[in-house]
């Protein structure tokens, strides 16, 4: 712990070239990520395993098909699964410490080795062994009709499970969906504190994106911005879990006369005055993920501020940003949420349309789906999933409005900012943009 909060106070004192949070060298990333998980094994995890009724959480891998859960459990210094990963944690009661086992050769990371060769040639045998001696009345394995994140058991490995375990354990085993989107959407405080950070690198390398650093209008692509977001994450040792991506709306309707949609890609355009641009970024640090969607015009000869009846129209989305966040409650469905959210935007006259997802572990994440860009009804299974505390969402949505000033065209305003909800509120992690950004000539 007290490395954690040596890191987290450096994170706030320390800035790396061009005003960015400092970006940790591996071997601190690996000593942040170990401690995270550790904290989350004994602090996250027995409480979210007694929450969905589990007493055994049981996890199969084999090295280059590894479950999505299990690779949030590696310790940092593992790349992969190798050869068939095990893991076992089996929930003792309250007051007691969860039992962390590998059927393994060797102890991975937290997870103690329990496989002697000499009494178990076999690794079932050692599992069965195991589930025997602790005699669970519940156990959870990973396969999930709604969630991919929760359906990493494979077709093999689950006979191999059920034909090795004696018939009275077979009835006990069942799916552990919710418990693993449980572990996957579950933050803890200490996660929270570095989000702010991540969601912050996110925010400052957009921003840069679109400003006259990289773009001169009449030379510049919407492609080579695109690409120098992609050398620029790299160039700062981050990945990004999506490619991404730089639109344009204009006036000019003889060429630009619809929206684009999210089966396509947009189109490679020169970037001229008086576009309004969009981008949608995202990286990966340290295990959590970001998603942006941000918006900046391009201004004309003689302009000194982006138009009045561009911000007026980004007001819109930002209101309904505010109108969906006003409706999460614990306990309530993405459906549910979704409903009422578009009932009040349109008694507001809003036309808009809300495609939220659950963001962290991964960047379309485990959680409550709150609609879907080409769906605004019901999502069955992910949308009848209940909102829970201590979950990060990706505030994903946009309105149509109509523009009198461009010949009644109608323009898009996609916003997209991550946020948190701790049960009772919810906050952006970093702020959200409150106004279109204006790009100098």
């Amino acid at each position: 712990m007290k490395r954690i909060l040596i890191i987290l106070f450096v994170f706030n004192t320390t800035l790396y070239s061009q005003h960015l949070p400092l970006i940790l060298p591996e071997r601190e990333r690996a000593d942040l990520v170990n401690e995270i998980l550790k904290y989350r094994f004994e602090k996250v995890l027995p409480e979210l395993m007694r929450r969905e009724g589990f007493d055994m959480w049981i996890l199969i891998s084999r090295e280059y098909h590894e479950d999505p859960v299990m690779k949030t459990m590696l310790p940092a210094e593992w790349i992969s699964a190798r050869r068939r990963t095990v893991f076992v944690f089996f929930d003792k009661g309250p007051g007691k410490e969860l039992e962390k086992l590998a059927i393994a050769r060797y102890d991975v990371g937290l997870l103690k080795a329990e496989w002697n060769l000499n009494v178990y040639p076999n690794q079932w045998d050692a599992l069965v062994e195991a589930v025997i001696t602790r005699n669970p009345e519940k156990i959870g394995i990973n396969y999930s009709a709604n969630y991919a994140h929760a359906d990493g058991l494979s077709h093999f490995e689950y006979d191999q499970l059920i034909n090795h375990l004696p018939l009275e354990f077979r009835s006990r085993v069942v799916s552990a969906e919710k418990l693993a989107v449980a572990w996957l959407e579950t933050r803890s405080g200490m996660e929270v504190n570095l989000y702010e950070h991540i969601a912050r690198i996110s925010h400052l390398v957009l921003r840069e994106g679109l400003s006259d650093k990289v773009i001169q209008p009449g030379v510049t692509s919407t492609d080579d911005v695109v690409w120098w977001y992609r050398q620029k994450i790299t160039s700062l040792g981050l990945e990004t879990w999506f490619h991404p991506t730089v639109d344009v709306q204009k006036a000019d309707t003889s060429r630009f006369d619809h929206l684009r949609t999210f089966s396509k890609r947009p189109d490679k355009v020169i970037i001229q005055p008086g576009d309004l641009l969009h981008v949608d970024f995202g990286i990966s640090y340290l295990r959590l993920n970001t998603d942006m969607q941000e918006h900046a015009y391009v201004l004309k000869p003689g302009e000194t501020a982006v138009p009045a009846f561009l911000q007026q129209a980004f007001k819109q989305a930002y209101r309904l940003q505010d109108i969906l966040t006003e409706n999460f409650k614990t306990g309530r469905t993405g459906n549910e949420i979704l409903a009422s959210a578009l009932r009040q935007a349109t008694a507001e006259g809003i036309n808009g349309s809300i495609y939220t997802h659950p963001i962290g572990s991964h960047g379309h994440a485990a959680g409550p789906t709150i609609g879907m860009w080409d769906n605004q009804g019901k999502t069955i299974g992910p949308g009848d999933y209940p909102m829970y505390a201590n979950t990060a969402y990706s505030i994903e949505l946009n309105a149509s409005v109509v523009i009198p000033e461009w010949n009644g065209k109608i323009i898009r305003i996609m916003l997209e900012q991550d946020g948190y909800f701790d049960g009772e509120r919810f906050r952006y992690i970093d702020g959200r943009q409150d106004k279109i950004y204006a790009v100098q000539r």
